[in-house]
């Protein structure tokens, strides 16, 4: 856990459990105050001046109610070998950090890449069917060439039958989970759970001890579209939980596939339901996703901050274009809204100035809002 100091850490756990905090008035917070420890040095007139940050909020932080409890956390997180992960943090997941509720904290077990080169979330019903047991089994089999991560989460029906294929077919893979790492849901899947530790893992934004209220999955779910690059969903119904993740994922910018069904069958009318409605493309087979995602199979597992082109020359650039150029060979293939944040561009003027460097043959849009060097 590098980047942040052990007390910074502490005082972001406090934030992150005061009452009336949010995540968005965590960072408005942060951003004003210059830290998290500033945040709790503050006073009441320096806190109620920034913008957004009313009286209860002022008086919640200036309590410090949570920093004994925080500190707790923090060394149990240390005792029970949980990996903590602050949106300040160098560990933070790179496809969350552009999100605007993007968990403040998650916390993890296991050997986690968030950064692999290619990231599918595999969703869908609990009352998974034969055929949709079949169908996940394959699509984890099919990405195993391409090395992909897969992300799920835990539940029962597609999740673990998605789980459990990765672990076969030596797959990373993770689950999220809508409780507190120390409480694994359904308990029947903690051996998977633990299994998958060893190539992956789980990860959750709750404290420890959190059950896993109903309230908390719609939560769960905008992580497992976060984390990914595509969400392929494979069974569903009406209003199964599936599809509060694909609108997580069509926010986000994220491709979204889905697996047809048979007319009439219930565990099918929500995949059904999103083609139909051009909300989500239809899934024929990974080799058909790989093509449209622009994927080349191999097994090089070289994450997203490695696919670095060389030697490349960006005299006769403007600075814009230069900084944009430069954060593309450094990151290799890169979402809009991530250059923007990490730019500073406005999305308006970052999207004219991508359209002439791919005019000038520099660069190369891709699905998803993506844009990688040529």
């Amino acid at each position: 856990m590098e980047g942040i100091s052990e007390a910074e850490k502490i005082c972001i756990l406090a934030l992150v459990q005061t009452p009336g905090v949010g995540s968005v008035t965590i960072r408005q917070l942060i951003s004003y105050c210059g830290s998290a420890s500033k945040v709790f040095d503050a006073d009441y007139k320096k806190l109620i001046k920034i913008p957004g940050v009313g009286d209860k909020v002022v008086k919640a932080v200036l309590a410090k109610s949570e920093l004994d409890w925080a500190e707790k956390e923090y060394i149990r997180c240390n005792k029970e070998l949980i990996d903590l992960h602050f949106f300040t943090d160098q560990t933070y997941p790179l496809r969350l950090k552009p999100l605007y509720d993007a968990p403040i904290v998650l916390y993890s077990k296991g050997e986690i890449d968030f950064n692999a080169k290619r990231a599918v979330g595999v969703v869908g019903t609990r009352q998974i069917s034969e055929y949709g047991k079949a169908v996940t089994e394959t699509i984890v089999r099919d990405l195993e060439p391409y090395n992909a991560l897969v992300v799920s989460g835990l539940a029962y029906g597609v999740d673990i039958t998605a789980h459990r294929a990765c672990i076969k077919h030596n797959l990373p893979t993770i689950g999220v989970m809508a409780s507190g790492l120390d409480v694994i849901y359904p308990a029947t899947h903690k051996r998977t759970a633990e299994e998958m530790q060893i190539n992956g893992g789980i990860v959750t934004e709750n404290t420890l001890q959190t059950k896993p209220d109903f309230m908390r999955f719609p939560a769960r779910n905008r992580i497992i579209a976060g984390l990914s690059d595509v969400v392929i969903v494979v069974e569903s119904g009406k209003k199964g939980g599936s599809l509060i993740t694909v609108e997580f994922a069509q926010n986000y910018h994220r491709d979204v596939y889905a697996v047809p069904g048979m007319i009439g069958n219930n565990q099918s009318e929500g995949c059904n339901m999103l083609i139909r409605d051009h909300k989500a493309s239809i899934f024929t087979s990974v080799e058909d996703l790989a093509t449209a995602l622009n994927w080349t199979m191999n097994n090089d597992p070289t994450s997203v901050m490695e696919q670095r082109p060389q030697h490349i020359s960006f005299e006769g650039f403007t600075q814009d274009e230069g900084q944009v150029l430069s954060m593309l060979k450094q990151k290799g293939p890169t979402q809009i809204d991530e250059l923007a944040w990490q730019s500073g561009l406005h999305l308006n003027k970052l999207a004219t100035l991508l359209l002439n460097l791919e005019f000038q043959g520099m660069i190369r849009s891709l699905p998803g809002k993506k844009y990688s060097l040529i």
